[in-house]
């Protein structure tokens, strides 16, 4: 899955960055069902609040997942690199 999303071009800065929003996110949410819905009680925005603000760890979890898939994608390269260079020394080509 975590492949799939990097080879759909999504990174972990930009689920990172989505995480931070969410967080600003639960808040907003909290605060506009306080005055939006005055009647329905603290209870209701806390839930709205808590339900905004499950996301954050998912999405921090998921950018922890693609960071470590992109280093080790960038290793692979590199040996790839250090392979083709040893490859290259040895057989005298330029």
């Amino acid at each position: 899955m975590i492949k799939k999303l990097h080879d759909m071009g999504l990174r972990s800065e930009h689920v990172y960055t989505t995480a931070v929003a969410s967080i600003a996110l639960s808040v907003g949410t909290w605060a506009a069902s306080l005055r939006v819905e005055p009647g329905a009680g603290m209870d209701r925005a806390d839930r709205w609040g808590i339900f905004v603000g499950e996301w954050a760890p998912t999405l921090f979890g998921l950018g922890l997942a693609l960071s470590h898939y992109e280093q080790d994608e960038g290793s692979l390269m590199g040996k790839v690199h250090t392979d083709g260079e040893r490859q290259r020394q040895m057989t005298g080509s330029a």
